[in-house]
């Protein structure tokens, strides 16, 4: 199943969400710092969705109180919402 988010706060426009079951398959980030948004999408690619949330979410870059990794957490939260 794939997923498109839309974030807030951060630089990138959208995140691009693949599963296999509970399973992250792929994710991409469009826009935004390509390194560092490249590796964390590497690092999940595998993690179970629940475990990828847990250690993502609740990041802060700066001042803006969200970050590419809490967005990435919100992303699955609300993939996993719309398909169940």
């Amino acid at each position: 199943m794939e997923y498109n988010y839309l974030p807030k706060g951060i630089c990138p426009t959208e995140i691009s969400v693949e599963l296999d079951g509970s399973t992250i398959k792929r994710v991409e980030f469009i826009n935004g710092c390509k390194g560092n948004l490249l590796g964390i999408a590497k690092l999940v690619e595998g993690m179970n969705v629940a475990d990828a949330i847990n250690k993502l979410k609740g990041i802060e870059c700066g001042r803006r109180g969200t970050s590419c990794p809490d967005q990435l957490a919100k992303a699955l939260e609300e993939c996993c919402k719309v398909h169940g």
